[in-house]
């Protein structure tokens, strides 16, 4: 398998394989030496000495720009919000991986976030769990404004249009053909939405707008 990952990136002009290893030990060492750097980390969770999160969470600590993609066999909700939470921009199952890691890296330089579709069903499964624990504590709507004070004008008009169309489940493309705009201009909106609010996915900025109340029930 990582063999056919290696060979996928070195036929691909737009990339260059900077290391493969099969332990996290190996992983480690790599990721230390300063001589070396790197701005994709493809890793499985399941390594022989160790968690595929512990590489993760040493690259961003070395290379805060790196972008981890996992694929691994482990789908279960567990592993796949330890991953996101560790830093992972991307979560694919082994069984359903792409035909072309390349293409999915370079999707996800450009800022996707590239996720198997039976995972993103655990995702919005566990999310909409937790909005529902969250809706049962919550106060009336009427108690409080849609939007804090504090995170009023955060986002811009467009960015706040965009968030409410992935918090709908809307794609790159649907979002594009909605509001007339390029596939790699939502996607520069979508980076800007990342940065503004300090995460990593679309998951994660559904959930943290929510909690800043930049997310209305109708949204």
């Amino acid at each position: 398998m990582r063999a056919y990952f290696s060979s996928s990136v070195q036929r691909c002009p737009a990339l260059t394989l900077a290391g493969s290893f099969g332990t996290v030990s190996e992983s480690l060492a790599w990721l230390e030496d300063d001589a070396n750097t790197l701005d994709v980390l493809l890793t499985d969770l399941g390594l022989p000495d160790g968690s595929g999160l512990e590489v993760i969470r040493h690259a961003i600590r070395l290379h805060p720009r790196c972008e981890p993609l996992v694929i691994s066999m482990f789908g279960d909700d567990a592993n796949v919000l330890a991953s996101i939470e560790a830093g992972a921009l991307g979560y694919i199952h082994k069984d359903s991986s792409p035909q072309d890691i390349a293409e999915t890296i370079l999707a996800m330089r450009a800022g996707a976030s590239p996720i198997s579709p039976m995972i993103a069903r655990r995702v919005l499964a566990k999310y909409r769990a937790d909005r529902a624990d969250f809706d049962a504590v919550a106060p009336p709507v009427g108690d409080a404004s849609p939007v804090r004070p504090a995170t009023a004008g955060l986002l811009s008009a467009r960015e706040q249009e965009v968030l409410a169309l992935i918090a709908r489940g809307f794609s790159y493309a649907e979002i594009a053909r909605v509001k007339g705009l390029s596939v790699h201009t939502v996607q520069t909106h979508i980076k800007n939405l990342y940065a503004k609010l300090s995460v990593n996915s679309k998951n994660e900025a559904v959930f943290e707008a929510t909690r800043m109340g930049l997310l209305s029930s109708q949204d």
